[in-house]
């Protein structure tokens, strides 16, 4: 072995085990043209694209492609309610698409459409590629979606994943993607670009904090460049962003006073740890849900209401006008129905949790948000994003409704989203700087070994 091929074989790089695609289809802008074309070439790569960028219009131009070149069928999973929606995009764009609602398949060479928890029901070597839409949802290397979706994927030849939070708070979903792609391993990311770190600073994952190790930073960028793609807007790829400007977006705090004091205390004071944050919610509940439903039943306009508790919903289900709920105890036909029907501009309002409808839908008619305080940045910020995204014609406006107990989450969630706005930034720099720094032609350049080399 050369000194050349030992040195390469230290290299961690996605290489490209795609093929030539052609010419891109003509209903794609063109940053999504070369995201395409990039996708196809890689063979096995990520799309870190924010929400209304078009995903859905790249993954099934993507599929189509990857049938043509295999003649094999390719399989989209999706999140809850998101399927309908895609196979409604692929019949605007020409594309055959089926559903697969419980694991039905009956060999058609086309896209196939179906949500992750039916992936189990579903044989892969029936499918030359798959798409996983919204992969946040494997990014907790613990959960059982993560351990589905990369044994579904170990053998299908052509993949690609696709989702607008990329890594909300750490690093963590970029090693379960790069897993699941088929390439380095989280664990073993964890072992070649960080280090455990001692005390203070770093980056949280469970219990433990890492920090890059020495000199490690720009190599994990270029390595993350070399199977994935970052962009929140055209420009980030080099491209006009005319078209793809978004609207105002007007985040404001609604705070309720409780009727009743907490026992034992004569003023309210910020709830300390989550005992005392489950408490305040189901103390303050009444309040909380009565301001929600009058905001929603002050104007005519479409209007959805996020909740965290069942009873938080049918509450607000009772109290808003025109309203519907979509729960967990309903069954998936049914939810879909009625995310479909609301999306169509057939309900007015609509109150459910984040995690049964805050992926991957498409809500541009509604710009009124109302929701209640959580830890979770990612909930809020897919919450905020089915409506502010582009395509949105109106300015945006989110109310949160909270106590005053509750001030403490609403401290945490805003320094979360501070400290994803920064990593995505960090990212799509980075990143871009990596995609720079590969392609640049000085590296052909011959240089000065000293003698002693």
């Amino acid at each position: 072995m050369s000194y050349q091929d030992f040195i390469t074989s230290k290299v961690q790089w996605g290489n490209q085990q795609g093929f030539d695609p052609g010419e891109p289809p003509s209903w794609l802008y063109d940053f999504q043209a070369y995201l395409f074309d990039w996708s196809i070439r890689q063979g096995r790569g990520a799309i870190f694209a924010d929400c209304g960028m078009g995903k859905t219009a790249m993954q099934l131009a993507w599929a189509q492609r990857v049938i043509e070149h295999t003649n094999k069928p390719v399989l989209i999973a999706t999140p809850l309610a998101v399927g309908a929606q895609t196979v409604a995009e692929a019949e605007r764009f020409g594309i055959e698409a089926k559903r697969s609602r419980d694991g039905f398949f009956d060999g058609s060479k086309c896209v196939w459409v179906t949500n992750y928890e039916q992936l189990p029901k579903l044989d892969p070597s029936q499918f030359a590629g798959m798409v996983g839409d919204e992969s946040s949802a494997i990014k907790d290397f613990k959960s059982r979606t993560k351990s589905v979706v990369i044994e579904f994927m170990r053998t299908i030849p052509y993949r690609l994943l696709c989702t607008a939070t990329a890594a909300p708070n750490d690093f963590w979903e970029l090693g379960t993607s790069s897993e699941a792609l088929g390439l380095l391993g989280f664990r073993d990311m964890i072992t070649k670009f960080f280090k455990m770190e001692q005390a203070g600073g770093g980056h949280a994952w469970g219990r433990t904090k890492y920090r890059f190790r020495g000199h490690a930073e720009k190599p994990f960028w270029s390595w993350v460049c070399s199977w994935a793609r970052a962009i929140q807007k055209p420009s980030d790829l080099g491209f006009d962003d005319t078209r793809f400007v978004l609207p105002g977006l007007v985040e404001s705090q609604v705070e309720v006073v409780a009727r009743k004091k907490r026992e034992g205390f004569l003023f309210d004071l910020p709830a300390q740890g989550l005992k005392e944050e489950r408490e305040e919610r189901r103390r303050t509940i009444v309040e909380r849900c009565e301001m929600a439903a009058s905001i929603a039943n002050s104007h005519d306009r479409p209007c959805v209401l996020w909740c965290g508790l069942n009873d938080e919903g049918d509450m607000l289900e009772r109290l808003t006008n025109d309203c519907v709920q979509v729960k967990g105890s309903m069954s998936d036909e049914a939810k879909e129905e009625a995310l479909t029907a609301f999306g169509a501009g057939q309900i007015r309002c609509i109150v459910t949790k984040p995690v049964i409808g805050a992926w991957g839908l498409n809500w541009q008619h509604c710009s009124d948000v109302v929701m209640f305080p959580t830890h979770s940045f990612e909930q809020y910020y897919q919450s905020v994003r089915r409506c502010y995204r582009f395509g949105q014609k109106n300015t945006v406006d989110v109310r949160i409704i909270c106590s005053e107990g509750e001030t403490n989450i609403l401290k945490n969630l805003q320094r979360k989203q501070e400290q994803a706005r920064r990593m995505f930034a960090e990212l799509v720099h980075h990143m871009n700087d990596s995609l720079r720094l590969v392609t640049s032609d000085k590296f052909k350049e011959r240089e000065t070994v000293p003698t002693w080399l």
